[in-house]
């Protein structure tokens, strides 16, 4: 199935501002964290003998005889690395069991990725894409050129092309998000398109991956891709089912009212968890539900961030 151009290149025409500052190397939208003579105005400093005259503020020195050179902000263009787990869970639910041209988690996520590629070539701003499951299977450094550019969208219709893993395809995010902080450029922008559904034993080591991100000066932002109507709230016929579990493949049979309470408090509290460490380590969490529309979701998301940044 190809990316339907049309669709994406309707939320190109609005604008992805950093939320923090990012390094760069052409002049763009986002903030940098160095100093220049370019932009907006930052602050006064005092003037050093021998310096260059051009940038005293001759007002200020009128008024308190003292001599100031002005600084400014420059502005940058940023590195974006958008990042999609491509585990077994991602490819729910089944097409058996979805109306025409409904999406799964994976194809939510491809086609929020592309949009969001069309939007920042068109900022200038350098793109690159890591695809993960069980380990790091597609890696590409960002870059703003066009040729990397429609690689990249090449690299998405292949993945939409793909058939779902084995059901022995599990989720490993901590090593994937680990991976991804040692090799991004520092003070980049990581978008990541995940269920989070990693081993549960390892949800520390999943926080403390998120953390090493934020370590690195990266600005996170977290699409949490779930079908909220069936995986968060269990909205299903009341009678009994088999539940299989899309990674290890184990199977357990129940009816759905009997564990239908007990379900949801489970996944409210991890949510609440995820939710309470996203929190503090400064990282943005979107409830991505593929039932409202990767356009819908995108738009309230951008929306929403240039109001804030």
């Amino acid at each position: 199935m190809p990316i339907d151009q049309q669709q994406i290149q309707a939320l190109s025409q609005l604008e992805f501002h950093a939320r923090q500052v990012v390094e760069g190397f052409l002049a763009g939208l986002h903030k940098s964290p160095f100093h220049g003579f370019s932009v907006e105005f930052a602050e006064h400093r005092a003037y050093n003998q021998g310096e260059s005259t051009r940038h005293i503020d001759w007002k200020l020195f009128a008024r308190t005889d003292k001599l100031f050179t002005k600084r400014y902000e420059e502005e940058t263009n940023l590195r974006c690395q958008l990042v999609i787990d491509a585990s077994s869970s991602m490819y729910y639910p089944p097409a058996k069991d979805r109306k025409a041209g409904q999406f799964n988690k994976i194809e939510f996520a491809v086609h929020a990725a592309a949009a969001l590629i069309a939007l920042l070539r068109k900022q200038r701003d350098a793109v690159g894409l890591t695809v993960f499951a069980d380990q790091v299977e597609f890696s590409e450094q960002a870059r703003s050129n066009a040729v990397h550019l429609r690689h990249l969208m090449a690299q998405l219709e292949r993945l939409l092309a793909a058939e779902a893993p084995a059901q022995n395809q599990r989720t490993s995010a901590v090593d994937a998000l680990n991976d991804i902080a040692r090799r991004t450029h520092r003070r980049s922008l990581v978008v990541i398109f995940s269920d989070m559904l990693d081993n549960s034993a390892r949800s520390a080591e999943l926080f403390d991956a998120l953390q090493h991100l934020r370590y690195n000066k990266h600005d996170v932002i977290l699409f949490h891709t779930v079908d909220r109507k069936h995986e968060l709230e269990l909205q299903l016929e009341d009678r009994p089912y088999t539940f299989v579990d899309l990674e290890s493949g184990a199977q357990v049979k129940a009816h759905a009212a009997e564990v239908r309470d007990a379900y949801k408090a489970a996944v409210a509290a991890y949510w609440h968890e995820l939710k309470l460490k996203c929190g503090q380590y400064r990282i943005e969490l979107v409830e991505a539900d593929i039932n409202a529309g990767f356009e819908n979701v995108l738009l309230q998301f951008l929306l929403k961030r240039s109001r804030l940044y």
